[in-house]
């Protein structure tokens, strides 16, 4: 029976887990502010923009786990699903951001390399982060073998949407505004080698993430059991 007392204790995780993160999303935002005072160039300020792209999938899944979402009926649910699975490709898409410093207005290479990489890494564990949240209700409702092979699944999806958010140039919300041509750009994409590159290099790359961010889970799990006995 999901309690008052259960949800106020899901509340503080995710109230402790949003403190540590913000102290990322402050360190990137610091970051671009002091190249910003250094260069007087706003170039890569749109970095925020796609940081707080990737920061939705992790809002819809803190939206769940704190509406409740053992006792949703099964729409709404996957409803939400459905919004992170589109805005999940943002997360690790930062990385692909890392083509902008060839730019002639990129006249700081390393700083710009870790400024990017930085949001990149940050982006993708937000990511990361909402694919375990996923995984851990996909487990509470259907099986574990079943959760595994659906969020592998999602992984190779994240690597198809990049490449449609990197080269075919198609953002989240074009499902909705545009679905024809989005449609018939998928189409058109499943004979190019490139796409199948992309997809199945950033989909193999999340993967080993999950992989080794669910082993990590576990034996953290493990250890706070032990320490309790």
């Amino acid at each position: 029976m999901f309690t008052k007392t259960t949800l106020l204790s899901s509340a503080f995780r995710i109230r402790g887990a949003w403190s540590s993160l913000f102290g990322f999303v402050l360190f990137c935002l610091c970051l671009l502010l002091f190249r910003i005072w250094l260069t007087g160039r706003f170039f890569f300020l749109f970095l925020v923009w796609n940081l707080f792209l990737a920061i939705v999938p992790y809002l819809c899944t803190s939206f769940l786990r704190l509406r409740r979402w053992r006792n949703m009926r099964t729409i709404p649910f996957f409803t939400v699903l459905g919004c992170w699975l589109l805005f999940l490709p943002n997360s690790p898409y930062i990385i692909t951001d890392l083509i902008h410093l060839q730019n002639e207005l990129s006249v700081f290479p390393w700083y710009d390399l870790f400024l990017v990489f930085v949001f990149a890494f940050t982006g993708l564990l937000f990511g990361i982060l909402s694919l375990w949240d996923v995984y851990q209700m996909l487990r509470e409702r259907y099986s574990e073998a079943f959760s595994k092979v659906c969020l592998f699944i999602v992984c190779f999806l994240c690597g198809y949407g990049i490449y449609l958010g990197r080269f075919l140039r198609f953002n989240s919300w074009d499902v909705v505004s545009d679905p024809l041509a989005l449609a018939l750009a998928i189409g058109n994409s499943m004979g190019e080698p490139r796409m199948w590159f992309v997809t199945l290099a950033f989909g193999g790359f999340l993967s080993l993430l999950l992989l080794w961010g669910t082993a990590m889970m576990r034996t953290i799990g493990r250890t706070v059991s032990s320490s309790s006995d």
